[in-house]
């Protein structure tokens, strides 16, 4: 039997007890997201509409959100899984669209969601026209 350290971080836990980090995304152009981690999730019970509602109710109602508060976030996207390659966008992987998370009522297990994965929570309207227009812009 091997020792909890030996295991890889996305199978150190079980998918009834898994971390997640939502990273709810403002403004593409000017890359302004804030991660939202949440622990304890049953990815195996857990519906992607769920979990939208849970990032959703975060925003309105914890300290530091304000400026979230206004979005409307309807869309979730994987950005990675633990010890999975990342993108060179430091805010949202923008190919892949077959990562779109379009279906509310699967569970997180069925798709692919482990211990650790990290998935983008966004306006959709806003993710197509930056991705027409990929684009950052920055303020000295």
């Amino acid at each position: 039997m091997s020792d909890a350290s030996d295991l890889p971080v996305n199978l150190a836990l079980p998918k009834t007890s898994a971390t997640l980090t939502v990273r709810i995304i403002k403004s593409f152009e000017f890359r302004t997201e804030k991660s939202l981690v949440l622990h304890n999730i049953n990815l195996e019970s857990t519906t992607v509409g769920q979990l939208k509602d849970m990032a959703r109710q975060a925003a309105q109602t914890q300290a530091g959100w304000k400026p979230y508060r206004n979005l409307v976030l309807d869309t979730l996207k994987l950005y990675t899984k633990a010890h999975g390659a990342k993108t060179t966008n430091l805010i949202i992987n923008l190919d892949h669209d077959d990562w779109i998370l379009s279906d509310d009522s699967r569970t997180l297990a069925d798709c692919g969601f482990e211990n650790e994965t990290e998935v983008s929570f966004f306006n959709r309207e806003m993710f197509e026209k930056f991705k027409a227009n990929p684009e950052t812009k920055w303020e000295s």
